[in-house]
C-alpha cells in the first residue's frame, strides 16, 4: 500500500493534468476532478483505495460548499426573485420528485428510495449553468432569468433534503416520527442559532477584526464554520447544515467578502477532493454491465427534465422559447445531486447497482451539458418553429420601430440609467430606440409613449434592426462585461466608425472595455467620487467657480472627449452661444480616401479649427496623436470643432 505522501503526490498529479486539460477544452474543473476519481479509484487503477479516511476529509468539501451557498444567500434577492424562486422552482423541484418517485415504485423500489432518488435528480449543476450563461451573455435573458431563479430555490431545497434523506433510513411507521423529530430539532436549532448566533457573532468578529491579524481571522472563520457544523451533527443531523448556517450568519455582516475570499483556498481545494472521492465509487464494469439502465436514467435527467422544466417555464412565462431554452439548460445533474447520492448510500437506502447506474448517468449527463447548451438554439428551432417565427417577428417589430429613425442614439438597456439617459435625448430633441429584456418594463415605457423594444442587444441581428447602421451612437446602461463585449464586437464588425459608450459599477473593465473598442467607459463609483468631492466643498465654503473648475479638470483627465474642451484657465464654459460650441464627429477613412498614406501635420487640419481628439485603429484608441502618424484605412478620427468647419474637415479627409 502506497504511503501517505505518495498517495498525495499521485492525487495532485493526475489532479492537476486533469484539470489544465478541461480547462483548454473550457470545461468546469469539477469534471476534471470526477474524471481523476473514476482513473485512479479502487475500480480502474486502483491507486487510491477507498477508505473512512479519505471519505471524512472530502466531506468537509460539501461544509465549505453549503458554507459558501449560505454566504451568499441574500433575502433581498429571493424578495426580487421571489416568484421565480419559489414559483417556478418549487414547482420544479416538487415535480421532478414526484415523478421520479413513481417511476421508482414501478421499477420496483421502495417509496423511500424513490424519494431520495427524486431529490438528488432534481438537482442541476450551478457550477456549469451559470458559468455557461456569464460566457454567452444570456445572464440577464428571459431564460437566463428562469434558470438562475430554478438554481437558486434548488440550493435553499438542499437543506431540507439533506435533514430528510438521513431519516427515511427508518422503517414502518417509526419513520414518520423520525422525520419529525429532524425536522423539529432542525427547526429548534436553527431558531436558536439565527436568534442567539447573530447577537454574538457580530461582536465577536469585530474584536477579532481589530487585533488586525490576518492569521488570527481566518483561524477563527475555521473555528465558526467548523464548530456550528460540529454542533449540529451532534444533534443528529448533518455537518452540512451547521456549515450553511454559519455561512447565512456571516453574509448579514460586514465582513462577509473577507471571509470569501479567506475560505475560497479551503473550499475548491476539499471540494475538488470531494468530486474525486465520488468518481471513486464509479465501477466502470457495473456500469457496462447495466448499460441500458445508465441510458435509461440518462433519458429521466436529460429529456425528461428538461421536459418537466419547459412545461413549467411556460406555464409560468408563456413563451415557448424561453421555456424550451430554460429546459435544456436545467436537464443535466448537479454538484447537490452528488451530496444527496452520498447521503443516500451511507444510510443504504439506494442498492448498489441503482447507485452505480445513476452515479454513471448523473457523470454523463454533466459532461453532456455544456454542449447542449451551446447548442441550445438551433435545439429551439428544431422543436419549436414557433420560438424561430417569434424571434422573426421581435426582430421585424424592431425593424418597424427604427426604420424612420435615422442619425438616431441606440440605447441598450432602459433601467433607471437608461430612462435617464432618454429624458436627456428627448430634452435635447435627439432620436433614439431604447432595448430591453424586461416585457413588464418595455410594456410600462410604451405605453407612455417612449421609444422602447424587446430585444437583446447582444444579438447581432437585434442590433440591424435596430438601425445600427444609421445611428450616430451606441450606449450601453447595464453593468454586464460580457454582454458588453459582445456587443462591441458585433459593432466594430459592422459599424467600427460608431461611438460606444459603456457603462460600468466600477473601473475594473475599463482597459478590457476600450481595448474591445468603447469610445469611453463611465464608471459609477468613479463619478459618485467627484459628485461626493463637489458638495464636501461647497459645504466647506470653497468658491462654486472653483469648484466647477475642479469637476471639469477632474473629468478633462479621465475622459479624453473633454480633454480639448474644457481649459483650466476658465471658469465656465456656456458663455459661448449654441452654433458657436465645439462638437465631436467620427469619420472613418476607407481605401480610396485623399488621407490615407498621409501623416496628421500634412493634412493640416489645425488650420481649420479643427483638433483631431484621438484615433481609433483596430479597435485600439490613440488619444491625442502625434503629428507625424500616417493614417491608414479603417482609422476612425474623433473630431473637435464647430459644425461648419467639421464639415469642411471631413471633406479634406476624402477629397484632399
Amino acid at each position: 500500500m502506497p504511503s501517505s505522501l505518495q498517495l498525495v503526490l499521485i492525487l495532485l498529479t493526475v489532479a492537476v493534468g486533469v484539470v489544465v486539460v478541461c480547462r483548454l477544452l473550457r470545461l468546469p474543473a469539477m469534471l476534471g476532478y470526477l474524471i481523476v476519481g473514476i482513473t485512479i479509484g479502487p475500480h480502474a487503477l486502483g491507486w487510491i483505495p477507498d477508505e473512512p479516511e479519505t471519505r471524512q476529509l472530502a466531506e468537509f468539501g460539501v461544509v465549505f460548499l453549503m458554507f459558501s451557498i449560505g454566504l451568499e444567500f441574500s433575502l433581498a434577492r429571493l424578495r426580487a426573485m421571489q416568484r421565480l424562486v419559489f414559483g417556478l422552482g418549487t414547482a420544479q423541484v416538487v415535480a421532478t420528485i414526484v415523478l421520479v418517485m413513481l417511476a421508482s415504485i414501478f421499477f420496483g423500489l421502495d417509496w423511500r428510495a424513490g424519494l431520495a432518488l427524486g431529490g438528488v435528480l432534481a438537482m442541476s449543476s450551478t457550477a456549469i449553468v451559470s458559468k455557461m450563461l456569464v460566457e454567452r451573455a444570456e445572464l440577464n435573458t428571459p431564460h437566463g432569468q428562469k434558470i438562475m431563479g430554478v438554481l437558486l430555490f434548488q440550493d435553499l431545497a438542499v437543506v431540507p433534503l439533506i435533514i430528510i434523506i438521513p431519516a427515511l433510513d427508518s422503517s414502518g411507521e417509526a419513520i414518520y416520527g423520525t422525520l419529525a423529530l429532524a425536522l423539529l430539532k432542525a427547526g429548534v436549532i436553527l431558531a436558536a442559532l439565527l436568534v442567539f448566533g447573530q447577537r454574538l457573532l457580530r461582536p465577536w468578529f469585530h474584536l477579532v477584526a481589530t487585533q488586525k491579524s490576518s492569521e488570527l481571522f481566518m483561524l477563527n472563520v475555521l473555528l465558526f464554520t467548523l464548530g456550528l457544523a460540529w454542533l449540529t451533527e451532534l444533534a443528529g443531523l448533518s455537518l452540512a447544515l451547521g456549515a450553511f448556517v454559519a455561512g447565512m450568519l456571516i453574509s448579514e455582516t460586514e465582513y462577509r467578502y473577507q471571509v470569501e475570499e479567506d475560505i475560497k483556498p479551503f473550499r475548491d481545494v476539499l471540494l475538488g477532493l470531494f468530486f474525486v472521492t465520488i468518481g471513486m465509487l464509479l465501477d466502470v464494469s457495473s456500469v457496462v454491465d447495466g448499460f441500458g439502465w445508465v441510458l435509461l436514467v440518462l433519458l429521466i435527467l436529460l429529456p425528461f427534465k428538461a421536459a418537466v422544466v419547459a412545461i413549467l417555464a411556460r406555464w409560468f412565462a408563456g413563451d415557448w422559447g424561453a421555456a424550451i431554452r430554460s429546459g435544456l439548460g436545467l436537464g443535466q445533474a448537479g454538484e447537490f445531486g452528488f451530496v444527496l447520492l452520498t447521503l443516500a448510500g451511507d444510510v443504504s437506502l439506494l442498492p448498489p447497482e441503482v447507485m452505480q447506474n445513476v452515479l454513471a448517468a448523473m457523470l454523463i449527463s454533466m459532461l453532456i451539458a455544456p454542449f447542449v447548451i451551446q447548442h441550445a438554439e438551433a435545439i429551439v428551432r428544431r422543436i419549436s418553429p414557433s420560438a424561430w417565427m417569434d424571434q422573426a417577428m421581435l426582430v421585424h417589430q424592431i425593424a418597424v420601430r427604427s426604420m424612420s429613425a435615422d442619425a438616431h442614439i441606440i440605447i441598450c438597456g432602459y433601467g433607471r440609467s437608461g430612462q435617464a439617459l432618454a429624458r436627456f435625448m428627448a430634452q435635447e430633441g435627439i432620436r433614439f430606440i431604447a432595448l430591453d429584456l424586461d416585457p413588464h418594463q418595455v410594456r410600462e415605457a410604451v405605453a407612455a409613449g417612449e421609444s422602447v423594444v424587446y430585444g437583446d442587444a447582444a444579438k447581432r441581428e437585434v442590433l440591424l434592426a435596430a438601425g445600427l447602421m444609421r445611428a450616430r451612437t451606441l450606449v450601453i446602461t447595464y453593468d454586464d462585461k460580457h454582454s458588453a463585449l459582445k456587443i462591441l464586437h458585433h459593432v466594430a464588425a459592422l459599424r467600427p466608425d460608431l461611438p460606444v459608450v459603456v457603462r460600468t459599477a466600477d473601473d475594473t473593465h475599463i482597459e478590457a472595455l476600450k481595448q474591445a473598442g468603447a469610445a469611453e467607459v463611465v464608471a459609477e463609483v468613479l463619478e459618485g467620487s467627484v459628485m461626493l468631492a463637489s458638495q464636501a466643498l461647497l459645504m466647506s465654503g470653497v468658491p462654486i467657480n472653483r469648484v466647477i473648475r475642479r469637476i471639469q479638470e477632474n473629468r478633462a483627465r479621465r475622459y479624453s472627449m473633454f480633454s480639448g474642451f474644457f481649459n483650466p484657465s476658465v471658469n465656465t464654459v456656456g458663455d459661448a452661444t449654441e452654433s458657436l460650441q465645439p462638437r465631436f464627429q467620427s469619420v472613418l477613412l476607407g481605401d480610396g480616401d485623399a488621407a490615407v498614406g498621409k501623416m496628421l501635420d500634412e493634412i493640416n487640419l489645425g488650420e481649420l479649427e479643427v483638433e483631431v481628439n484621438a484615433v481609433r485603429r483596430h479597435n485600439v484608441r490613440g488619444q491625442q496623436p502625434a503629428g507625424d502618424m500616417v493614417l491608414q484605412a479603417g482609422d476612425v478620427l474623433v473630431l473637435l470643432g464647430q459644425a461648419i468647419p467639421l464639415m469642411a474637415a471631413e471633406k479634406r479627409l476624402r477629397e484632399g
